[in-house]
């Protein structure tokens, strides 16, 4: 299951848009990668991690307090395509910027994928690598 983290300054979204950003982020992060109808393993699992930063906190050469956003999703080995790579992407800078209700800030949202190595993903005690999600998988396909 994938993982997000959010690093934004803390007035940058308005107080109560955490639950909406956490939805948004994580459903875009399933759509990327092809799930087309997640199942309760997908939802209960999949989340977003919103850290709202003190102004002071992010830098640039160019002021003490930028309104800089760095997302950063973590997937387990192969989760996205080139393509998925490309649409969350684009779908999470929207998020960002529709959610903070500044437009200009997609220019100032940074996107990072980053797959986990094989083997290093765990939960439920757990290590997964492509033979315990392929199992997984099955198992999820079984159950439908």
């Amino acid at each position: 299951m994938p993982m997000i983290d959010i690093y934004a300054p803390a007035d940058l979204f308005p107080a109560d848009a955490d639950r909406q950003l956490g939805e948004a982020l994580t459903m875009a992060i399933l759509r990327a990668e092809g799930v087309a109808v997640p199942g309760p393993f997908h939802l209960n699992n999949t989340a977003a991690f919103i850290h709202r930063l003190p102004a002071s906190a992010i830098q640039t050469a160019a002021t003490a307090a930028a309104r800089n956003v760095r997302v950063h999703v973590i997937t387990p080995p192969a989760a996205l395509t080139r393509e998925g790579q490309k649409q969350l992407t684009q779908e999470v800078t929207e998020i960002v910027a529709r959610i903070s209700g500044d437009a200009t800030q997609a220019s100032r949202t940074w996107v990072i994928l980053t797959e986990a190595a094989e083997g290093g993903w765990g939960i439920a005690g757990t290590a997964f690598g492509r033979e315990e999600f392929a199992a997984l998988a099955a198992r999820a396909r079984a159950a439908v």
